[in-house]
């Protein structure tokens, strides 16, 4: 059975194409609210639910909060992917850092991993807060990732990498 998030209560919490702007743990500026830093956020369930989840070829979503969910979890497998290679912390934190300079595409877009997951913007704001926020939470998820991935000493932790051979929904990661 897939695990599902937790923030399932999504009143007063702003969307953008359909996709929750939860508030995240970060000190990285973008449009997320400030989060309690004693509390775990999606960011948090993402990578404590990835390598159960990372099985799974099919996920039905039961709040909007799992469609960020899948999200994250798709994100975590593209950075496994390229931190694959990677011998030591440093090498893996270059190549994090190059992923996160890539263009982030919103609904719409080529590019865009899941075509009907989340709504078409319905405008160009709407479409440049989506990718402000997905910008923010993939900085946030590379950041916190790199921790669980390599160990104090900076070598690879094998039980992290290994998931980067597996497909999640059968989505196939180039």
């Amino acid at each position: 059975m897939v695990y599902h998030s937790s923030f399932v209560d999504d009143n007063g919490i702003t969307k953008a194409c359909g996709c929750p702007l939860l508030p995240l743990k970060t000190h990285i500026r973008g449009p997320a609210p400030a989060f309690d830093q004693d509390k775990a956020d999606i960011v948090d369930e993402a990578i404590t639910f990835f390598r159960a989840n990372v099985f799974f070829k099919n996920f039905h979503v039961k709040s909007p909060a799992d469609k960020l969910l899948i999200y994250l979890t798709s994100y975590i497998n593209i950075a496994l992917k390229r931190l694959e290679g990677c011998r030591t912390l440093a090498v893996g934190t270059k190549a994090i850092i190059n992923l996160g300079l890539e263009k982030v595409p919103v609904p719409g877009e080529p590019g865009f991993p899941f075509p009907g997951l989340f709504a078409l913007p319905q405008s160009q704001e709407e479409a440049e807060l989506l990718r402000n926020y997905l910008k923010q939470i993939r900085e946030e998820t590379s950041g916190r990732l790199l921790n669980c991935a390599y160990r104090a000493n900076g070598t690879p932790n094998k039980w992290w990498l290994a998931f980067a051979k597996r497909k999640f929904m059968n989505i196939v990661i180039l």
